[in-house]
C-alpha cells in the first residue's frame, strides 16, 4: 500500500467515524440504529477501490467499538460484514456482485424463522436484476444499500431472530429505507466526486485527481448513460 493509499485510507476512516455518531433510525428488534455511515461505507468503495474501502468500513466499526468500550465477540466480528461487503460492492465493478443475493436468499429460506417469512427475502431479486447494470450510479447505490441490507438481515436472523410476522411486517418499510439509502449513496457520492474533480485541478490538491471517476461526474453526459 503506498503513502497516497495510506492517507485516502485514514481520511475516510476519519470521516466515517464522524457519521458513525449520527444516528437516522432504530434498528427493528435492537437498541442499535442506522447512521449516516450506511452512506459513507459504500461511497469508500468507490473511492479507494473495493479492498481498502472495505478495510476503511472495518477500521471505523473497529475503532467505534474501542470508542465506545464495546465488547468484541464473535457475533460482533460478523456484524462488520455488511458496511465492508457494501463497500466492496459499490467498487467492483463486475456483474458476478449478483451472487450475493441469491446466497442470501438461500441463507434466509434455510432458516426455519425465515422460511415462514420467505417473502421478505424475495426482496433481493431487485438488486440482483440490478448488478447486472452496475455502470448506473444509481443502480449501482441501489445493489450497494442492498447489499449491506441483505447480509445484514442474514445475519440478524440467525443470531437475534425476530418472529416471521414482524419480518413480513417490515417490507414496506425496507422500500422506503433502502429508497433513501439509495438517494442517499447516490447524490453523496456524486456530489463529493464532482467536487473532487474540480478541486483536483488545483497545483496542491492534484494528488486528489486519481480519486476522481471521470464517468461520474455532473454532467449532461452524465445523465443521459451514467445516472
Amino acid at each position: 500500500m503506498n503513502r497516497q493509499k495510506i492517507f485516502f485510507v485514514i481520511l475516510f476512516t476519519l470521516i466515517g467515524l464522524l457519521a458513525f455518531q449520527i444516528s437516522i433510525s432504530k434498528i427493528v428488534g435492537s437498541s442499535q440504529s442506522f447512521t449516516l455511515f450506511e452512506l459513507m461505507a459504500p461511497i469508500g468503495g468507490m473511492f479507494l477501490g473495493p479492498i481498502f474501502g472495505a478495510i476503511s468500513a472495518f477500521c471505523v466499526r473497529l475503532i467505534n467499538i474501542a470508542f465506545h468500550h464495546q465488547t468484541l465477540d464473535l457475533v460482533t466480528v460478523i456484524r462488520f460484514l455488511p458496511a465492508m461487503l457494501a463497500a466492496a460492492y459499490f467498487g467492483l465493478k463486475t456483474k458476478k456482485t449478483a451472487i450475493i443475493f441469491p446466497i442470501c436468499i438461500a441463507l434466509f429460506i434455510l432458516n426455519p424463522i425465515g422460511r415462514q417469512a420467505w417473502l421478505y427475502a424475495m426482496i433481493w431479486l431487485i438488486p440482483f436484476v440490478a448488478s447486472f447494470f452496475k455502470k448506473r450510479l444509481v443502480l449501482n447505490s441501489l445493489g450497494a444499500t442492498f447489499t449491506a441490507h441483505a447480509v445484514g438481515s442474514t445475519i440478524f436472523l440467525y443470531t437475534i431472530g425476530l418472529t416471521p410476522q414482524i419480518w413480513l411486517a417490515l417490507i414496506p418499510t425496507v422500500f422506503i429505507e433502502r429508497g433513501v439509502f439509495t438517494l442517499g449513496i447516490w447524490m453523496s457520492y456524486l456530489a463529493m466526486n464532482t467536487i473532487l474533480d474540480k478541486i483536483s485541478g488545483l497545483e496542491k490538491v492534484g494528488i486528489l485527481k486519481q480519486l476522481v471517476n471521470k464517468d461520474y461526474v455532473l454532467s449532461l453526459s452524465f445523465f443521459k448513460s451514467r445516472a
